[in-house]
């Protein structure tokens, strides 16, 4: 069994964390920290562990013989710090995504990651999704991969997120594009491998959004593919679209994950119109905790192996998520420029 404590008990850990560690074999939250305490008192209330395992202090969360390991859900500018404390403890910590606040503090956190044994995993659960796995076993049937379209779109939808003092005044570059864009970049990636190069506009459509919320982008992969990148939920009345689209010499595949259609994937195969296949619907099961329960599984696996090399979203696959968004936003403020996506 892998006692955690839990750094953070706000919205999410209490929706999402906890119902997704529930499901988990052999994993349990066995303490908490909150900077307001009555929220860590809250949460181990629901959490069903006494209050006397409410810490006062994240050292004394990390400190405690009773918690295995680390989850942390904290500001994402106080994301390195919470690694460093939990790696100089000894104990193994997962932390939600995006990475770091700056591509300094993330180079810092793959190099603490690097320097430990000790497994370092960032919370990324779209890399988890079955229609992620389902793509890259159907990629090789498409030949090379020639373009792609990436569209994840939608309308302004006021949630109890938005109302995050984090979100609405972001420490971290891109703000709500850096929040949510690093899940499509782990899906792109994940599948497509590493973004070269970008050429990318930005805009902000809403003040709540706290920085730019609109990108279009021009990708130059590392492949030699290209596509466009789409990305934004904060258009007027539109449907909401999440779908992904691969052309390739000998195929296409098509990955829609939109509200009321997915998850399902069309694939067509044939280097022409004269020996094109049918289409082929491929249904994809929909996720339950949308992946968030996998990434607990591999991390409950990753602790009790003692072996980091099980993790499926090291700090260096999620420095590039985060890259790839920051060399958009500095591309859309340079007027589209050609920016290359940094290296840790």
């Amino acid at each position: 069994m892998v006692s955690l404590g839990v750094v953070g008990t706000g919205i999410f850990a209490t929706d999402s964390h906890l119902p997704a560690i529930g499901k988990v074999d052999d994993l349990s939250v066995k303490a908490a920290f909150n900077r307001t305490k009555e929220k860590a008192e809250k949460f181990a209330d629901v959490a069903g562990f006494p209050k006397s395992k409410v810490h006062d202090t994240l050292e004394d969360l990390i400190k405690d013989p009773e918690v295995d390991a680390v989850d942390a859900l904290v500001p994402v500018s106080n994301n390195l710090a919470t690694i460093k404390a939990a790696v100089a403890a000894g104990k193994p910590i997962a932390i939600e995504k995006p990475i770091a606040a700056s591509l300094e503090d993330a180079k810092d956190i793959v190099k603490v990651a690097r320097d430990t044994d000790l497994p370092v995993l960032i919370l990324e659960n779209f890399v988890y999704h079955e229609g992620v796995a389902k793509l890259k076993e159907l990629l090789p049937k498409i030949g090379d991969v020639v373009t792609f379209l990436y569209q994840s779109t939608g309308p302004y939808a006021p949630n109890k997120y938005h109302a995050t003092a984090w979100r609405q005044k972001p420490e971290h570059i891109g703000g709500y594009l850096s929040d949510g864009g690093v899940h499509q970049m782990a899906v792109l990636t994940e599948v497509l491998g590493s973004v070269k190069s970008v050429s990318a506009r930005t805009t902000q459509l809403k003040e709540v959004s706290g920085d730019v919320d609109t990108l279009n982008a021009l990708f130059n992969m590392e492949s030699g593919a290209f596509g466009t990148f789409v990305y934004t939920s904060y258009l007027g009345a539109t449907t909401k679209t999440t779908k992904f689209t691969i052309f390739g010499t000998k195929g296409s595949l098509v990955y829609d994950n939109s509200p009321g259609v997915g998850p399902v994937i069309t694939a067509q195969f044939g280097e022409d119109a004269k020996s094109a296949s049918a289409p082929e619907t491929i249904k994809v099961e929909p996720e339950t905790n949308n992946g968030v329960d996998k990434e607990f599984a591999n991390f409950r696996d990753a602790v009790n192996a003692k072996d980091k090399s099980l993790l499926k979203v090291t700090p260096e696959k999620a420095f590039h998520h985060f890259a790839v968004i920051v060399a958009c936003v500095l591309s859309g403020r340079k007027d589209s420029q050609l920016t290359e996506v940094e290296k840790p």
